[in-house]
Formats: structure tokens, sequence, C-alpha cells
């Protein structure tokens, strides 16, 4: 049987609660390496990593960005 949200559960869990589980499998999967990046992908994270270098006070929290999300999703 395949697991499937539902069959899961998570389908009943709060949106907080389903935004953590997927931040979570999203680190395991990240933690294997099994993401393969292409050039173009390699090339976009190298030109936002050098406009971030460049001005580095322009950026969110990780709690702020993450409330904006939260509040764009409640609306």
């Amino acid at each position: 049987m395949n697991a499937t949200v539902k069959s899961l559960g998570i389908d009943k869990l709060q949106l907080e609660d389903r935004l953590a589980l997927v931040q979570e499998i999203w680190d395991g999967i990240a933690e294997t390496e099994a993401v393969a990046l292409t050039l173009e992908q390699r090339d976009e994270l190298e030109r936002r990593i050098d406009a971030d270098d460049a001005d580095p006070a322009d950026v969110l929290s990780w709690d702020e960005a993450r409330a904006i999300a939260l509040a764009n999703i409640r609306r």
C-alpha cells in the first residue's frame, strides 16, 4: 500500500503542523544530498549568493518570512 496524505492522517493536522512536517521531510531529503542541481540552478544560486553578499541587510529573518507566508495562506 502506498502512503497517502489521508492514509497517514496528515490531512487532519493543523496548517502549522503540516508545514513543520514538510520542512522535516525536506531536511531529511536534503541531508542525503539526493537532489542534484542543474547547471542553471547552480548559476542561479551563485547569483543570489552574490546579490546577498552585495547587500546583506536586504533580507528577512526566517520568523518574518514564515509569518508573511502564513498570513498569506490564511487570507
